[in-house]
């Protein structure tokens, strides 16, 4: 590990955007407004805290075998904010009565599957980290976040959101953030973190269609399907395929997020837009593993997760810098005559990073 890699700054990151809560509490509804506003001022709580406890990786003591299986918790909160809760699953454990702890048990599990048999990953921090998990976070919390230790899961409102446990890509995207903090540990803030952002929708995503085993053109490249209440104008919470397209909702605004350089967001809220200019380089992804055909891990994903774990990507690292290493990381894999190198160039230079 070099140096700049040495120190996991603390970053606190939800799956809901802070724009949209923003949004929501606003709204004449006072219902939604409230629960956004308990949602967002639990958020910026969280925020603070996790600027307190700074993350430091623990490197794994020489010489320990690390296993292939998983090492997963679920606790219940039972709708209060102490982490982690009461336990309620541990690993090997029968299925709970609860339906929310089953599909947070199952998220993890497809979540660690992924990363060890698609990348041979032993976990976030590749050496083994038990995976734990809290759900019925809060009243009405309408959000999910991974806190640098653990996953958090809300219940939603049951009206514009609903349980957080319900898309296995998003179990994904939150977890991803530890792999990202224990690897390139991309700033949370402008281009970096809109990197950090789309690392988790990117490996978010393949872990939902890995567990559906899925093509890349089968897949729909929805992060959050099934999230949204029935009264949303709406699929879900990004589309990489079509970013910007997600919803178009009076209460939740429409989706703003870009597909290319050209509109390019720039903005001081949501650090910098980490949760708006992602859908550039989420686009990019998608483009290069819909180019390649087949399951979108198999050759795209390794190229990504080559470009964030090959120690090249500084923490700093704006998108031209990672488009410049994943094209590097496809020849180093693949050579520089093949289909991977050509997709990849094709990819970014549609999204204007060419």
């Amino acid at each position: 590990m070099d140096a700049s890699h040495a120190h996991h700054h603390p970053v606190f990151c939800t799956v809901v955007p802070p724009h949209l809560l923003d949004k929501i509490a606003q709204s004449e509804n006072t219902r939604r407004a409230d629960a956004a506003q308990r949602t967002l001022e639990q958020d910026s709580l969280l925020r603070t805290r996790r600027r307190v406890t700074t993350v430091r990786g623990i490197a794994p003591a020489l010489g320990t075998p690390v296993s292939d299986e998983p090492r997963r918790t679920i606790y219940d909160t039972q709708h209060r904010t102490r982490l982690p809760g009461k336990k309620v699953r541990g690993e090997g454990e029968a299925a709970s009565k609860d339906a929310t702890v089953n599909r947070a048990y199952a998220g993890l599990g497809a979540t660690y599957e992924l990363f060890l048999k698609g990348f041979g990953r032993h976990s976030i921090d590749d050496s083994g980290l038990a995976l734990d998990a809290s759900v019925h976070y809060g009243e009405d919390y309408n959000n999910a976040f991974w806190d640098g230790q653990q996953m958090v899961f809300g219940d939603g409102d049951g009206d514009l959101f609903l349980d957080f446990t319900v898309s296995v890509d998003v179990i994904g995207h939150e977890l991803t953030h530890g792999v990202t903090q224990y690897t390139a540990n991309l700033q949370y803030h402008g281009q970096s973190g809109a990197l950090n952002e789309s690392m988790s929708d990117v490996f978010g995503s393949l872990i939902k269609q890995y567990s559906l085993d899925q093509t890349a053109e089968a897949a729909d490249w929805l992060i959050g399907a099934g999230l949204l209440g029935p009264n949303v104008s709406g699929v879900a919470l990004r589309s990489m395929k079509a970013p910007g397209t997600a919803y178009d909702d009076d209460e939740l605004g429409k989706d703003p997020q870009p597909a290319t350089m050209d509109d390019y967001v720039d903005t001081a809220r949501d650090n910098g837009g980490v949760h708006i200019n992602s859908g550039i380089p989420n686009h990019a992804f998608y483009l290069a593993a819909t180019e390649l055909g087949g399951k979108a891990w198999e050759r795209a994903g390794l190229i990504w997760y080559d470009t964030l774990t090959g120690g090249e990507l500084a923490s700093d690292a704006d998108f031209k810098d990672f488009a410049r290493l994943s094209v590097a990381a496809a020849v180093a894999r693949y050579g520089d005559g093949g289909a991977e190198h050509q997709a990849l160039q094709k990819a970014w230079s549609t999204v204007g990073l060419g």
